[in-house]
């Protein structure tokens, strides 16, 4: 381990996962000096096993590698802008069909060895930062179990109700896939904006088969340190509120009174309300409905809801362990701490989720630190690209109802014009301009 580079600008980072791992590799492309602090192998997180740095702990895929898909896209700009992450993982690939799987232990091998060879980064471990009161430009990427002394100081500086710790979130969907013809705009009791909510409304049949469904439906495996779902009684899970009665969510979420039918002026025996999740309207978030059922269960069971029997979800329902900053009004596009400009964050606890999510949020957050370090103005990635985008909706996404978010089409600027030829169409065209646009940010970003 060599010491910091006098002759460089010099930045500090917090964590050696995925995110701290990709912000450490671009400030140092950007030719500054990088200590990287990671409390592993003295101390771990219930999470972590190994000592290598940006250890998978969940799954060992990166999900979609077509391009037409948002997560697809996502990891084609970040190949466009040498992410060490995505390298990794083209070294260490394993056969997934369609997806990006890889060997965790080699990948987390082949990073780790990178990080540690590279002339401009310093690694010290076994190292627990508590305090953030330190002048050095610093990114934090510690991950959604930063350790308790960590967060402690985060919510110290950030304030109460800014950091949270249990991510409870409800299903979007792509406004595009709902239908119409059976869903209807209005809100209760005809309080606030109608183009706010979609409703989705059910017969007694309807309501007694998604009812069955739900309550036997299989929910996902909890690692032994989300176990206890105490915390969850203010946004209980609603196939857990489901089993406490056949008429408890008629009582809640599903409750249809204040929502007359257009066509009889009569409340329907229950509904679903979709809430708008943005002005823009390509997403509505299913009210209500923060899960803990897998994926493919909500994607069966939720489909049964008249008017999202072909709905494409943009995000599915969380519910688990994870520390993360509401975001909106904190931190800033560039994942800069608005208030405390030299104080980046990057990975989950922004308000990203997933793995590539997270690379991306540490590739930005350390150019910028990188280009703050060199005196340099930020550098803020337009929504037009999938970068960007996730940085839009961490900086400026819907403060009142902010949830972490995957990589998905409905966060990202709408194209100029119309696409015909259905959804993979216009996929197709999101994903040209987000290369296009990210290939000519390559070609000056670091020649600053």
């Amino acid at each position: 381990m060599s010491e910091p580079n006098a002759t460089h600008p010099h930045i500090r980072i917090i964590g050696a996962g995925l995110a701290g791992c990709e912000a450490a590799w671009q400030a140092a492309k950007c030719g500054v000096s990088v200590s990287l602090y990671e409390m592993k192998p003295r101390r771990r997180t219930p999470a972590h096993h190994a000592d290598g740095y940006a250890e998978l702990v969940c799954s060992n895929s990166l999900r979609s590698d077509e391009i037409y898909n948002a997560v697809g896209l996502l990891k084609q700009e970040l190949r466009v802008l040498d992410s060490l992450i995505m390298e990794a993982a083209e070294q260490t690939r394993v056969p997934a069909g369609s997806a990006l799987a890889v060997d965790r232990e080699k990948f987390s091998a082949y990073i780790t060895e990178k990080i540690k060879s590279h002339p401009l980064i310093t690694v010290y471990e076994g190292e627990e930062i508590t305090s953030l009161e330190d002048e050095d430009i610093t990114v934090v990427a510690t991950g959604p179990l930063t350790s308790e002394a960590l967060s402690a100081e985060i919510f110290r500086i950030l304030g109460d109700k800014s950091l949270y710790f249990y991510d409870a979130a409800a299903p979007i969907v792509d406004a595009q896939s709902i239908d119409y013809s059976v869903a209807f705009f209005a809100s209760r009791y005809g309080k606030g904006d109608s183009q706010d909510y979609l409703n989705c409304p059910m017969t007694k049949e309807q309501y007694d088969a998604f009812y069955q469904a739900l309550i036997t439906a299989e929910v996902a495996k909890m690692h032994e340190f989300e176990k206890d779902l105490t915390v969850f009684e203010g946004c209980m899970p609603v196939e857990v509120m489901a089993k406490r009665g056949v008429e408890t969510l008629l009582f809640g979420p599903m409750k249809p009174v204040g929502l007359p039918l257009p066509d009889t002026g009569k409340d329907a025996y229950a509904i679903v309300q979709l809430r708008r999740e943005h002005k823009e309207g390509s997403m509505y978030n299913l009210v209500g409905f923060q899960t803990h059922l897998t994926f493919l269960e909500q994607r069966r069971v939720f489909r049964m809801i008249p008017g999202l029997e072909n709905a494409e979800f943009l995000r599915y329902g969380v519910m688990h362990r994870n520390t993360y900053i509401h975001s909106p009004g904190i931190l800033s596009s560039t994942y800069a701490m608005i208030e405390r400009p030299r104080l980046f964050f990057a990975g989950q606890m922004t308000g990203v989720e997933g793995y590539v999510e997270s690379a991306s949020s540490g590739l930005v957050a350390g150019i910028n630190a990188a280009r703050l370090a060199k005196g340099l103005a930020p550098f803020v990635f337009s929504a037009e690209c999938m970068i960007g985008a996730l940085a839009n909706h961490v900086g400026n996404g819907n403060a009142a109802n902010f949830q972490p978010m995957n990589a998905n089409f409905g966060i990202v600027a709408p194209l100029a014009v119309r696409v015909k030829g259905g959804k993979k169409a216009r996929n197709d065209a999101y994903a040209a301009r987000g290369v296009a646009l990210v290939s000519e940010y390559k070609k000056t970003l670091y020649l600053d």
